[in-house]
């Protein structure tokens, strides 16, 4: 198990540099934009751009950045948005609020989808399984951003239920700040919850057909007992990785959803250091959401390995 572990970081360690190199390339073959003259952060920003090479070779630009960000974790200044500002210290300055709007999301959403899966299974081929899941793929089938146009329209300008927007501060747990957070919930939640259902819906009705449960309950267990013994426990196999990669992976698709609820996260910045040439604050963005993706891959892929026994029994061959 190990070893396997071991190949996979080591994997994802290289598929990260890779797309970091391309990145930083692409990035470093735009224009800079133009510093203003006389000011004080300017001349600042010059000296910066001299230290980090942009006068060399992109390779060796690329190995000054390493560098830099290895040994001193430095990633360098923002130029646009945050004018002399290290990049480091902004993005971590929005990390709270996206984290915090998708831990909520993920912390019901998970077990309402769950739950909704399990219900249309156990009601296999009746107007309840056809009402979830065509539901379900209604739902996957609409982008999030839909959803929180829709939220916006129905919830907070006809009912008036939330503000349109996400309260300003750092009171995270304040009861404001949580009313002010629902919209961009819900709107991150919908996707999820239909993922969910259909995962547990097609796995569950899979092991309910499967033999050992009529060997189950030719033993005289219930329906109920073989299903919560048996029949779940086999199921999960699939959907507990998928739980473990969710909590990792939802953190990459807020990005507009932070854009439209104006969420102060790593989304928004992002999106803002686009349309201020920022590219700093850019690559960091861009290294940000890369690690997140693959580290939901090699959770998952680890978490099988782990749960299911089949997977390390394959890996010693």
């Amino acid at each position: 198990m190990f070893k396997y572990v071991l190949q996979r970081t080591l994997y994802m360690i290289m598929v990260f540099f890779i797309i970091t190199l391309m990145c930083f390339v692409l990035i470093r073959m735009l224009p800079l934009p133009a510093l203003p003259p006389g000011d004080i952060h300017s001349e600042v920003i010059a000296m910066r751009r001299e230290a980090m090479g942009y006068n060399k070779p992109y390779l060796e630009q690329f190995a000054i950045f390493l560098r830099g960000v290895f040994t001193r974790f430095d990633w360098g200044l923002s130029e646009q948005l945050y004018t002399g500002r290290p990049v480091l210290e902004v993005f971590l300055e929005k990390l709270p609020a996206t984290m915090i709007v998708n831990l909520y999301s993920i912390l019901w959403t998970i077990p309402v989808g769950i739950a909704l899966g399990i219900w249309a299974a156990l009601k296999k081929n009746t107007w309840v399984d056809y009402t979830i899941s065509t539901l379900t793929m209604v739902v996957i089938s609409v982008p999030s951003f839909v959803y929180a146009f829709l939220i916006q329209y129905i919830l907070c300008f006809k009912l008036r239920l939330f503000p349109f927007v996400m309260k300003g501060g750092t009171d995270w747990f304040s009861p404001a700040m949580f009313r002010s957070m629902v919209p961009a919930v819900l709107a991150l939640s919908f996707g999820v919850i239909a993922g969910f259902c259909r995962t547990t819906r097609a796995e569950l009705t899979e092991v309910l057909t499967s033999e050992f449960m009529l060997l189950a309950r030719t033993k005289g267990l219930t329906k109920t007992q073989a299903t919560i013994r048996h029949a779940l426990r086999n199921c999960f196999v699939v959907i507990v990785p998928g739980i473990f990669g969710e909590f990792i992976g939802i953190l990459g698709g807020s990005l507009i959803i932070e854009r439209i609820f104006s969420v102060p996260g790593v989304g928004g910045l992002t999106l803002n250091a686009i349309n201020a040439q920022d590219y700093n604050v850019f690559i960091m963005s861009t290294c940000f959401y890369t690690a997140i993706g693959l580290a939901a891959g090699l959770v998952v892929d680890i978490s099988y390995g782990f749960i299911d026994p089949r997977i390390r029994v394959g890996s010693k061959k």
